[in-house]
């Protein structure tokens, strides 16, 4: 089978960049709307979207994260 596992990915996948892991999404959304993939390739395209977009999504939670903890409390 084709698809990525979490244990084979993970750790690299854990040092990639907001920018990486972007440009990689944008790679793979690319590679599925062109089609001509078959089933089993389309479903580990899929999969990898997926988890590069949990990957995107962590690094924008830390900045806002970030940035709410900068901000000064307006309760004060």
């Amino acid at each position: 089978m084709g698809a990525m596992t979490d244990e084979k990915t993970s750790g690299s996948d854990e040092r990639l960049s907001y920018e990486q892991a972007r440009a990689e999404l944008a790679s793979v959304v690319e590679r599925l709307e062109a089609g001509g993939t078959s089933l089993e390739e389309s479903l580990a395209l899929w999969e990898r979207g997926e988890a590069l977009a949990v990957i995107c999504q962590r690094w924008l939670d830390g900045a806002r994260a970030r940035i709410d903890a900068a901000r000064p409390d307006p309760a004060v």
